[in-house]
């Protein structure tokens, strides 16, 4: 697969398969991702990858507080979206979300099954594989861009890999029960969670794709000969 294909393909992934990825193969996309740019090439990500009991172990703490603890769960270090959401942003948050529940047939009103396709989250979407991001609290804004850089070259190489991936920042809601499992230095902050694996295919929820704009909306170019 070629790099306009792996990009091409990239989706956030929400039903996988329970196919192991062994160790070996989740070090090289690791690895491998370290060439994204950073500033002053400070390379500030912090990537902790579970797998197996270690996923299982996480699974299971967060089920029993899906029914009490959704949407907002312990709060957030950071604020994921502006407040207010002007548009067209808030436009676009909202289109993608009515495809995701158009896809498995969830009305607006239908708030519990909302809630329990939301829960899916902190169980990787069945996936196998579990990446998280950290950075340090002590950093600004330029590695916070750095750190997204490294989270999409992870997730284009494990496209080439043929795998899927689903970024989450949804982990930041429970960042303090992430925090306790992993360890974390206190220096350290949570940025996002990712599942890693194969696309289970038959999912209706995979069958979507989030639209884009088109390039004129967001790009302007000068000074080419025609």
């Amino acid at each position: 697969m070629d790099v306009l294909e792996a990009v091409s393909s990239r989706y956030s992934c929400r039903a996988f398969l329970p196919t192991p990825i062994p160790e070996k193969v989740v070090r090289e996309i690791v690895e491998r991702a370290a060439r994204a740019p950073s500033a002053g090439n400070m390379q500030p990500w912090r990537v902790y990858a579970i797998a197996g009991k270690r996923v299982d172990e996480l699974r299971a703490l967060l089920v029993p507080r899906m029914t009490t603890e959704l949407p907002k769960g312990e709060g957030t270090d950071y604020t994921i979206y502006p407040e207010p959401l002007t548009e067209p942003y808030r436009s676009r948050r909202f289109m993608v979300g009515e495809l995701l529940y158009q896809s498995i047939k969830v009305s607006r009103e239908d708030k519990s099954s909302r809630y329990r396709q939301y829960a899916r989250n902190y169980q990787f979407f069945g996936a196998p594989v579990a990446l998280f991001f950290a950075r340090e609290k002590a950093h600004g804004p330029a590695q916070w861009a750095d750190i997204g850089g490294y989270l999409q070259t992870v997730a284009v190489l494990a496209r080439g890999y043929g795998f899927h991936t689903c970024p989450q920042q949804a982990w930041v809601s429970f960042h303090r029960t992430v925090r306790e499992f992993l360890n974390l230095p206190d220096r350290l902050m949570v940025y996002s969670g990712m599942a890693l694996g194969y696309e289970d295919t038959a999912a209706p929820i995979n069958s979507w794709r989030a639209p884009r704009e088109s390039l004129d909306a967001f790009a302007s170019f000068q000074g080419f000969d025609s």
